[in-house]
Formats: C-alpha cells, structure tokens, sequence
C-alpha cells in the first residue's frame, strides 16, 4: 500500500506541477518524480510504519489507525487524481483540489 500511495502521489503532484508550470520541463520533472520521490517516499512510509510497529509494539488499535490514515492518503489522491478536471487550472497558483489548511509555497 506504501508504494500504492507514492505513485498517487506523485502522479498528483506531477499533474500539479504541470498545471501551474513549475519545473523545468515535463521530462525533467517526471524523471525526479520516478527516480527520487517515489522511492524516497515509499522508504518514509515503510519507515513511518515499521517505527509505529517498534514504538507500539502488540497494541492493534494503534495500527489500526495507522492503517486508516494510510488508506485515507491514498484515497484522497486516488480521487483527487481520477475524480479531478482532465488539465487542472491553477488561476491564483495553487490548484482548485489543494485543501486549504496546507499552505503550499512551491507552487
């Protein structure tokens, strides 16, 4: 599932970055993409996961949770990505679907 909701999210950020025109070019910015944040972000939540299993230990509650807020992840990318306009607008610089509680400077 880690690797699951890298590839969402990097396909959303991609879709971001393509809309808003940041980067260098597609080419440039999908090789970073599949090259380094996937891997990179598949090895945080793998990490992430297995220091909730070393830091909890036997408690299913707290993996539970874990679980849950991993499967929300990928939902909302998931949804974000197929649910979402077929070329985004990004009229101020930050796309429509960005929730707005997380600020979001690169763009």
């Amino acid at each position: 599932m880690g690797l699951a909701l890298a590839a969402a999210t990097a396909m959303l950020l991609g879709r971001a970055w393509n809309a808003c025109d940041v980067g260098v070019n597609n080419a440039a910015n999908s090789t970073f993409l599949i090259w380094l944040f996937i891997p990179g972000l598949w090895a945080v939540l793998v990490l992430a996961w297995v220091a909730v299993g070393a830091l909890f230990g036997n408690h299913p509650l707290v993996h539970a949770l874990a679980l849950a807020v991993a499967l929300a992840g990928l939902v909302w990318c998931t949804l974000s990505l197929w649910l979402g306009e077929a070329t985004p607008v990004c009229p101020d610089g930050v796309p429509p679907w960005w929730p707005r509680l997380i600020p979001a400077p690169g763009f």
